[in-house]
């Protein structure tokens, strides 16, 4: 029996972000046991600082890759197309080039949205860009959002039967852990603001002051501002706290940090989808700290596998490390609790049932 085909458009790494790390995922999963997957490398920047800059390679490389879809729509003829769309106005207007060009060739289009932030940018548009967002979206079949809480976010464009709820999932080898005599905080995204890394920062700050018991925190990420990285250092080293700050990591050694790490913290300032740090986080077992941004509560539960502070609060942050470090039991709890949270919800096999079922929905219409 023939397969039905999928075209998936999306980045891959590098630069390694949730974006190109979930196309990345999707194409080595089970997935292509159930479909054959066919992919548009929608990619035009290979490091984060070029992002958001005008250059005339990357319009270039943009109308390439609008010809390579032609091409590959016309060639394959794939019963569904899987778009992921962006949360700014010229984002958008890019990604909806490819919306026209797969209903040119009338195909069905399901469309992904990887962050949080889609209704406040749409009320602060102008009203033709609002009005063509309404137009480019009635082309579509559904839409797909990380979490059931962003549901909301395109009540205004779909009935509630066309909003697909797909959690980021994947399978993890998790390395052995090396023991450590003292308490280990791992911090693992990109060193943005957006992120809270200087909110990080100042909680070690407090801590350091705090705590006679010995910590350590590993940071792990490419800094983007050198603002940002010139105000965070000096917070170190004027304070000569205990941090290590690492290059991204290759995925192997990355998740040696993870299993050597007794506590992870992610507290970002500004919307998020469901971000692939924290599922790393709980497939390991660590308790988590971090904020109430996009879909993270819905695998962060306050009080159960780590807590949830407000943005912009170190003092926070701060208080909620000193008591996990002071009260092993409760790092254990806490950590049991992401790593079961993880094992019924975050994995590459729910991930992939979900997928699933939306794609054979849509195919059945």
């Amino acid at each position: 029996m023939t397969k039905p085909k999928i075209l998936l458009l999306g980045k891959l790494p590098p630069p390694y972000m949730g974006p190109s790390i979930g196309t990345e995922i999707l194409l080595k999963s089970c997935l292509k046991n159930k479909f054959e997957l066919i992919h548009l490398n929608t990619k035009i920047n290979n490091q984060i600082n070029s992002f958001g800059r005008w250059s005339l390679g990357k319009v270039i490389r943009n109308i390439s890759i609008y010809f390579k879809m032609i091409s590959l729509v016309g060639k394959t003829k794939p019963d569904i197309v899987l778009i992921p769309i962006s949360q700014t106005t010229t984002g958008f207007l890019k990604d909806s080039l490819f919306v026209l060009i797969a209903r040119l060739f009338n195909r069905k289009i399901v469309l992904q949205l990887l962050g949080s932030n889609f209704k406040t940018w749409v009320s602060h548009s102008s009203p033709i860009t609002k009005w063509y967002v309404k137009c480019i979206l009635k082309q579509t079949k559904g839409v797909i959002v990380l979490g059931n809480k962003l549901k909301y976010l395109f009540q205004d464009y779909y009935s509630n039967d066309k909003i697909f709820v797909v959690s980021n999932g994947a399978d993890y080898i998790i390395p052995k852990k090396n023991e450590s005599d003292e308490i280990k905080i791992l911090y693992l995204s990109n060193l943005l603001a957006s992120k809270g890394i200087e909110d990080v920062f100042k909680a070690i700050e407090i801590l350091n002051r705090k705590v006679d018991i010995k910590f350590s925190i590993d940071v792990i990420g490419e800094w983007y501002n050198e603002n940002d990285k010139k105000q965070c250092l000096s917070i170190k080293d004027d304070n000569r706290l205990p941090m290590c700050i690492h290059s991204s990591k290759g995925v192997t050694e990355k998740f040696q940090y993870l299993a050597d790490a007794d506590i992870f913290v992610f507290p970002p300032r500004e919307p998020e989808g469901h971000p692939w740090s924290i599922v790393e986080a709980m497939a390991v077992g660590l308790p988590i700290i971090s904020t109430d941004m996009g879909a993270i509560t819905e695998s962060v539960i306050d009080g159960v596998n780590g807590f949830i502070v407000e943005p912009k609060h170190p003092e926070q942050i701060a208080e909620k490390l000193e008591l996990l470090i002071k009260d092993i039991e409760l790092r254990n709890k806490m950590g049991a609790a992401s790593r079961s949270l993880y094992l019924a919800n975050f994995t590459e096999t729910k991930m992939i049932e979900k997928l699933t079922a939306v794609f054979n929905e849509i195919i059945k219409e």
